[in-house]
């Protein structure tokens, strides 16, 4: 059987990152910067107001309570200049231009609110309550850089230093089809032999928590003419394509039989538990990456978890590899088949201990529902007992 690791390094030595393109803001969040960002202006570009209160000389308020007449208003977004001289007081908003002459800013909170005149109950230092011009961000400052992925706070500070587009990787877009004539859509009545599916939906929203974009396509049957005029039908628009069920050594697996003849996808026994059998190749004049999963439950999320969120991160422009772990204390014993690595399902707790959750097959859906954790127990490991130190993998 092949290894854990040499199927992942074949899938990661085989898919590429995707091409950047200018994406515009709406379509960044996601995607993985390909260039650097800086700012043509300092940030803020002027000083200005921390809060609504006054502007005001700090000297003049040494002595409190102290009443000022108020001169001006000056609100967030107006591009008149004004001034405080000595003795005065000019109300303002908050993000408003810092008037000339004002060295400090009292919080409305701290007077009585008045308009005409302002009474203030506290002093204040110079400076107070003023955010600097450049006090964030220096002109020219690079604030991302390539290999960033945009997530909210970076879609800001690139929408922040004035920018509409960005050059970035887009998010991978990935077709998720099931396989077997004994699935039903969700919703359906069943009839004797069927179930419904459920790896379509549990792929695709795997697919889109890993930063992809996941696109379902249902499931065909078992017959392999109708899988490849699917695959055909989806290659117009996927990064990569996700089978699941049909790559096993019985009769009726229309993924194998449809695929092998092609050459270009191979089919492996992997030695690991859920999740032997494997298949991986590419489709089609662009060598679209396809990934053929098991068909129980709980062996294609495992594989996908091993296999294809490491090279979507790839093809995100990110480093691919074996998921991280961390150390635990596993609470009771662990048993493991001899020449495999087992991810045997868990819940970790606060206190760095992990539970290996009731009901370990790889169909038992219910089981990985209730768990948080995979618990790594290496091929040259059968047994575990309890208390002992393991790797674990958070979910």
């Amino acid at each position: 059987m092949k290894s854990v690791d040499a199927h992942l390094a074949e899938i990661l030595a085989t898919v590429r990152p995707l091409a950047p393109l200018e994406l515009e803001l709406e379509q960044a969040l996601g995607a993985t910067l390909a260039e650097e960002v800086a700012s043509p202006v300092p940030l803020p570009p002027f000083d200005n107001s921390a809060m609504d209160g006054y502007a005001v000389r700090a000297a003049d308020i040494s002595d409190v309570p102290v009443t000022l007449p108020v001169i001006d208003d000056v609100a967030a977004g107006s591009d008149e200049l004004r001034a405080v001289g000595p003795g005065h007081a000019v109300r303002i908003m908050t993000g408003a231009l810092l008037p000339a002459g004002a060295d400090a800013v009292v919080p409305v909170e701290w007077t009585d609110g008045g308009t005409v005149s302002v009474r203030i109950d506290r002093p204040v230092q110079a400076g107070n309550a003023i955010r600097r011009a450049g006090e964030d961000v220096q002109a020219g400052e690079v604030v991302l850089k390539p290999g960033t992925v945009i997530r909210p706070a970076q879609l800001g500070i690139i929408a922040g230093v004035g920018r509409r587009r960005v050059w970035a990787r887009p998010r991978p877009r990935v077709v998720v089809i099931s396989t077997g004539a004994e699935l039903v859509e969700p919703g359906g009545q069943l009839a004797p032999g069927q179930i419904w599916d459920s790896n379509s939906f549990t792929l695709t929203a795997a697919v889109l928590e890993a930063g992809a974009d996941g696109f379902r396509a249902g499931s065909v049957g078992d017959d392999p003419g109708a899988l490849l005029e699917q695959l055909d039908t989806q290659l117009l628009r996927a990064d990569a394509i996700i089978t699941s069920g049909g790559v096993s050594m019985g009769a009726y697996e229309p993924v194998k039989e449809a695929l092998s003849p092609l050459g270009t996808v191979r089919f492996d026994k992997v030695a690991m538990q859920p999740g032997m059998p494997q298949g991986f190749g590419v489709l089609g004049d662009d060598q679209v990456p396809i990934f053929a999963l098991p068909g129980n439950p709980v062996s294609s999320f495992v594989s996908f978890m091993l296999f294809v969120r490491p090279a979507l991160d790839k093809m995100r422009g990110l480093p691919g590899g074996m998921p991280e772990t961390v150390t635990a204390y596993v609470t009771g014993a662990l048993r493991s088949p001899a020449g495999k690595r087992s991810f045997l399902r868990g819940v970790l707790a606060s206190d760095g201990t992990v539970s290996p959750v009731h009901g370990q097959g790889s169909h038992q859906l219910a089981a990985l529902a209730s768990a948080n954790a995979l618990i790594v127990v290496p091929e040259d490991v059968t047994e575990v007992a309890g208390g002992s130190e393991v790797e674990v993998i958070r979910l």
